[in-house]
């Protein structure tokens, strides 16, 4: 706090202007730290990412944030962007991606079970082309799901939860009420040294 404002030096004036410029309304101090459940009518507009898991360890791999398309018959998706839970093969083999189209491919491979969850496609003819560089995951080896809908499952009990929400609203008032008099008492101090220093001068 010291290195953003200087302290007062004209008394109680300086004090009150202090104030002024560092009041906080208590509600947007409870929104910022703890933000609302989303209510019911809400919920429809407002979905979170989602979240692709290993089907068998359940270890992130990928979000929806990541997301290129999804091909083959909603067989696959493809991400741009993958977590570091997948390892991405050595071994280059080749793979017959439709009647004619040969491609060039390594497997992505689960770091926790080593199940195979999908591919990299390292060459392939002019007509996938949008495959090429892609991690494409196979869905039947992946599970999802969306990011917060655990909150979203409790907010019918939203009611029940309100008084622990006043209770951390009382709690951040009662902190900045504490920082507002060590404001106080630190000014004070500041005044009181500058007119003993200006009395021995």
């Amino acid at each position: 706090m010291a290195t953003r404002a200087k302290c007062p030096t004209d008394g109680v004036g300086s004090i009150n202007r202090l104030f002024e410029t560092f009041s906080v309304d208590s509600t947007v101090v409870e929104d910022r730290l703890f933000p609302s459940t989303v209510t019911e009518d809400d919920d429809d507009d407002v979905d979170g990412p989602v979240v692709f898991i290993c089907a068998k360890c359940k270890l992130p791999v990928g979000d929806s944030m990541s997301w290129d398309s999804n091909q083959d018959g909603q067989t696959h998706i493809q991400l741009k962007r993958v977590t570091n839970n997948v390892l991405v093969g050595k071994d280059a083999r080749l793979h017959e991606a439709s009647k004619g189209s040969l491609c060039l491919i390594v497997d992505l491979v689960c770091a926790g079970c080593h199940t195979v969850l999908g591919m990299i496609y390292r060459s392939t003819p002019k007509n996938l082309d949008h495959k090429r560089c892609t991690f494409c995951f196979n869905v039947a080896h992946i599970d999802s799901y969306v990011l917060g809908s655990a909150s979203q499952t409790l907010s019918a009990e939203g009611h029940k939860e309100q008084p622990v929400t006043l209770e951390y609203k009382g709690h951040v008032e009662q902190v900045l009420t504490e920082m507002k008099m060590l404001v106080v008492s630190m000014a004070r101090h500041v005044e009181a040294l500058e007119s003993s220093a200006q009395d021995k001068a």
